[in-house]
């Protein structure tokens, strides 16, 4: 037999499988549910449940000495959209609230606020904060000194107390002026779900196969291992593309997440991706041979790394030299990276080339070594 009709069945083979996958998914409701509707309802959980940003947090505004500059920054703290001011003379009325969480900080003004203005001094402004909720405490803080920073420039005393030879710090965000932190979560929460489903699709289908018994009848061919994998790997790669594009729009259209970067390079970059993504399921699927076994082994090995190590909802930097180093081998924060750069900053090469290459080695390592354990045989 000549080397162009092995090549030429080696392809009628696999249309043939690829037919049968793409016929299987659109017959199975469980992988359109996994595909269209996970990721939405994942997506509007993580991108509306999850923020860390703080609006109307509960303060109490001690004024020791009333006088008409104390007054001025107590309306100018009312006013703004991140506080809810309640008064006192005394900032015994509300240690307790601040014992009990009724309230998030207390800010006191000293007897002697005024004269110190006048004088050009450091104002007396004390935050007090429950520390036994960092995250809160930091914001309170960082909040009370916007507010104080913007009374000051309205009121021309950062101007008239500066001396020559002084800093003059004048802050400016890039990529993300808003501080928005939902900017930064949903690109995050989708490498989250996009590395679940990748690997959720292809761990559950030939975890399928082997449940109902139809393997069988796939080995009884004369298909060979590469032909087999590229039959499961192709239905589903489009299936987890149609996915990203429910998450992309819900991101443009519904949380108003700006893309920055190329639409074409989103597209190139996530299918590099999902190649790692879907290669993990079906590494998962050489060792599992039930659905519920997959499962839980894909929520191990892709959804509990993805969503501590990828730099998602924490630090990586501030994580011990040995967690640092297991993050290496994550695929969700290379990931992270080039979709945060893509939405938020552009098409940055210096991000994305070497997030790119590393998902690339990924996937060729993980795609041999599926090759390698898939066996032919029942036993």
């Amino acid at each position: 037999m000549s080397a162009a009709s092995l090549k030429s069945g080696r392809w009628r083979r696999i249309r043939a499988l690829i037919v049968k996958e793409t016929l299987q998914v659109v017959r199975d409701p469980s992988s359109i549910v996994v595909a269209f509707v996970l990721p939405a309802l994942l997506l509007f959980l993580f991108g509306f449940g999850i923020t860390f940003d703080a609006t109307r947090v509960k303060v109490g505004l001690v004024i020791e000495e009333p006088t008409p500059e104390s007054a001025e920054f107590a309306m100018s703290l009312s006013n703004t959209r991140y506080f809810d001011v309640r008064q006192a003379q005394s900032r015994l009325a509300f240690i307790d609230d601040l014992a009990a969480g009724k309230i998030s900080g207390v800010i006191v003004l000293s007897g002697d606020f005024a004269e110190r203005l006048e004088r050009g001094d450091t104002a007396g402004v004390q935050v007090i904060t429950d520390g036994s909720d960092p995250n809160t405490a930091g914001l309170v803080t960082g909040y009370v000194q916007g507010a104080w920073q913007s009374w000051q420039n309205q009121r021309g005393f950062a101007k008239t107390t500066s001396m020559p030879g002084q800093i003059d710090v004048q802050a400016r965000f890039w990529f993300n002026p808003e501080l928005e932190s939902r900017r930064l979560l949903v690109p995050g929460s989708i490498s989250l779900i996009m590395m679940m489903i990748g690997a959720l699709l292809t761990a559950l289908v030939v975890s399928r196969e082997w449940e109902r018994g139809t393997i069988e009848a796939l080995l009884a061919t004369p298909i060979g291992t590469l032909e087999f994998l590229i039959g499961k790997l192709v239905p589903n790669f489009m299936l987890g593309l149609c996915a990203m594009a429910v998450c992309v729009l819900a991101a443009l259209f519904v949380f108003d997440i700006p893309l920055r970067g190329s639409l074409l390079i989103l597209i190139g970059f996530t299918a590099v991706f999902m190649s790692v993504a879907l290669s993990i399921g079906l590494l998962i699927s050489t060792v599992a041979k039930t659905q519920f076994v997959a499962s839980q082994m894909a929520m191990l090995v892709a959804f509990l790394p993805g969503l501590y190590f990828s730099g998602f909802l924490f630090e990586i930097a501030s994580m011990p030299a040995p967690l640092r180093a297991f993050s290496v081998i994550v695929p969700a924060k290379y990931y992270v990276q080039g979709l945060q750069t893509i939405f938020l900053a552009g098409n940055i090469a210096s991000v994305l080339v070497p997030c790119t290459l590393i998902l690339v080695f990924m996937s060729t390592v993980l795609f041999a070594l599926t090759a390698r354990n898939t066996r032919q045989r029942l036993d």
